[in-house]
């Protein structure tokens, strides 16, 4: 039903160019979108309003090519995700910044030092294994769905997940968290 409302929504954005039609799909994913750049830039929140923002402008343009061969919502986070490599390619420059130690001092509190802590831990991974971790962890997509959004396939994404879920667990428990 969620999807025959989207492709609906969708239509009428790309017949009738109905704003109205598009700021609802904006208020439905919204969220989403923007958790997944939150976990890309591991906390970043202005950097990932904008990916977000760049997201939902790219959807509206190209809004007549959603060809309904998959779900709305993972047309859309492909275009998320092309949004975010997009992005690192064009800052590949800062790749030198040690992000995890930057990421680790900003911790404060209890709660804070564990949020911290998973994000030091996120990046340490490469965009790939982060990009499948997070859609599988924290969003919970399908190996399936994963393979859709990022173009990977599903054995790759089974892969990175391993080698994600390996890498963070051996981070998380150098820093003094156990099972």
């Amino acid at each position: 039903m969620a999807d025959l409302n989207d492709i609906s929504l969708v239509t009428q954005v790309a017949v009738f160019h109905n704003k109205r039609a598009f700021d609802q799909l904006v208020r439905k994913y919204q969220s989403p979108v923007r958790r997944f750049f939150l976990n890309q830039t591991l906390g970043d929140e202005m950097l990932s309003d904008d990916l977000a923002q760049d997201t939902f402008i790219k959807a509206y343009v190209n809004i007549t090519k959603f060809k309904g061969m998959s779900s709305f919502s993972t047309w859309l986070m492909r275009i998320a995700y092309n949004v975010f490599y997009d992005h690192v390619r064009a800052s590949r420059q800062t790749e030198d910044i040690d992000t995890s130690k930057a990421v680790a001092s900003k911790a404060t509190s209890g709660s804070d030092s564990l949020k911290m802590d998973i994000y030091a831990a996120l990046a340490l991974l490469k965009p790939d294994e982060r990009s499948c971790i997070t859609m599988q962890l924290i969003d919970g997509y399908p190996i399936d769905q994963i393979s859709k959004i990022t173009g990977i396939p599903e054995n790759t994404v089974k892969s990175h997940l391993k080698r994600g879920k390996e890498k963070m667990t051996n981070y998380l428990k150098e820093n003094g968290y156990d099972r």
